[in-house]
């Protein structure tokens, strides 16, 4: 490959523009664009549809295996630009990512876009603060096999880059919208999808409910926990027992037991009726 035209300036217009997509969440709503780093990450953004604006790709980093002669080849089929290792060093949110990124287009999903199953498995965070647990989060809701994960008043917005390398790409491969309470409240209870509220208050241990229907497991803030509306709204508060000083979990962690509480049930439910 011709290695013509390479970017070797940090002040190139083009590289302080993905700086400010990595660094301001205003410019991504305002550009409509965001940045995915990594080969991993970039297969699944493009397998879940995603459009690619731009792909920066660094020779010197990205080196000549198998694994990174696709993104050569990919660099022949669509926009693309060449930097130095300086540069792409100075474009990286992360300090080692395969030499490979790309601006990729918004695509802004609503919770009517979501097709589920007979009985779907569906986690709901609201007013989520740090994008890292969010993205823990879509890991193990991806390991999981979750239907959908509804982020619900969200104070991070879903492409922030601690997200995607949080997720490891899980945000594409896990269908994920965000929306307002109320919205995703009256989207459940229209569909008979039973709303489990993770609280310590009234409520019962989470092995004891049964998880095989058609669930929802909202959880809330490690600070404050779920708003009154999810409190009211919910079939079964549920929690899980804290046997020693500290009276909670990080939310991700409290989520992954809930998510995997539901796929042994529903294992178990499968055996049965084999």
């Amino acid at each position: 490959m011709s290695r013509e035209n390479i970017i070797s300036s940090t002040q190139n217009p083009r590289i302080k523009n993905v700086v400010a997509l990595q660094q301001k969440s205003s410019e991504r709503r305002r550009q409509g664009l965001f940045v995915v780093e990594g080969l991993r990450e970039l297969h699944h953004c493009l397998h879940a549809g995603y459009e690619l604006e731009t792909l920066f790709y660094c020779p010197d980093i990205l080196g000549d295996t198998p694994e990174t002669q696709e993104v050569y080849e990919m660099a022949l089929r669509r926009p693309s630009c060449e930097v130095t290792k300086a540069v792409y060093e100075k474009m990286a949110y992360r300090g080692t990512t395969e030499g490979v990124m790309a601006e990729v287009r918004v695509a802004t999903r609503q919770l009517t876009d979501l097709t589920l199953p007979e009985h779907p498995l569906v986690v709901v965070l609201e007013s989520v603060e740090k994008p890292g647990n969010l993205g823990a989060v879509l890991r193990s809701a991806d390991a999981a096999k979750v239907d959908a994960v509804v982020v619900c008043d969200p104070k991070t917005d879903l492409f922030n880059p601690n997200l995607i390398r949080g997720s490891i790409g899980a945000i594409f491969t896990v269908p994920t919208v965000a929306c307002a309470t109320d919205e995703c409240i009256a989207f459940l209870k229209q569909r008979g999808i039973r709303i489990l509220t993770a609280q310590l208050q009234d409520s019962h241990l989470y092995y004891d409910t049964d998880m095989r229907r058609g669930t929802a497991i909202v959880m809330g803030t490690e600070s404050t926990g779920l708003t009154n509306a999810w409190r009211e709204a919910a079939d079964a508060h549920i929690r899980i027992p804290m046997l020693g000083r500290l009276d909670s979990l990080n939310v991700s962690v409290s989520a992954a037991i809930l998510m995997f509480e539901a796929v042994r049930q529903r294992s178990g439910k499968q055996e049965k009726a084999e």
